[in-house]
């Protein structure tokens, strides 16, 4: 943004056709071969034109990501995770992209402290195929991170969450 352009010149509007795209994919992409064709089939779009627009958005900001979000407990993932650790502030932007990077880690964010009761800056969601699975991955983290950690803890999940973002409401 240029120094003389308002906060609004960067905010996209949502041509009609940009909302369709996204009402068609709110739950997802559809599990086929060719899913930017049978969107484009849906919409009245050329797959091309499918692809730009989705792509447009990305950049824009109004869609955050395209990417699979796998079940874990239907890939034998039983046991879940979210550590949470008390690390070193000048050490995350260094250690929490190797965090990020182990294959039982699916996420990891670096947050505000809330002191004095919550001390944890650095949270990782851990899957394993049980409990003393994910205890290892986390020994694992532990070591990785080394002495640049003071304290940490694991909040298990207990039941599964319907994970979903912002739905646009169909118009009529």
């Amino acid at each position: 943004m240029s120094a003389s352009a308002s906060p609004s010149d960067s905010i996209m509007q949502l041509s009609d056709r940009d909302r369709r795209l996204i009402e068609l994919t709110q739950e997802g992409l559809p599990l086929v071969a060719k899913p930017y064709h049978l969107l484009a089939q849906q919409s009245g779009m050329s797959a091309d034109e499918v692809m730009c627009r989705l792509q447009r958005m990305q950049e824009c900001g109004v869609i955050r990501r395209i990417a699979a979000v796998p079940n874990h407990y239907k890939l034998g993932y039983r046991a879940n995770g979210m550590t949470v650790w008390d690390v070193a502030d000048n050490q995350i932007q260094h250690l929490g992209p190797q965090v990020g990077e182990l294959d039982f880690v699916s996420h990891c964010y670096h947050r505000p402290r809330h002191l004095p009761l919550w001390p944890y800056n650095f949270f990782a969601m851990v899957h394993g195929a049980d409990r003393d699975d994910v205890q290892s991955h986390i020994d694992a983290i532990a070591a990785l991170l080394g002495e640049h950690c003071r304290a940490r803890d694991v909040l298990f999940s207990t039941r599964i969450l319907k994970k979903t973002g912002l739905r646009l409401k169909a118009r009529e």
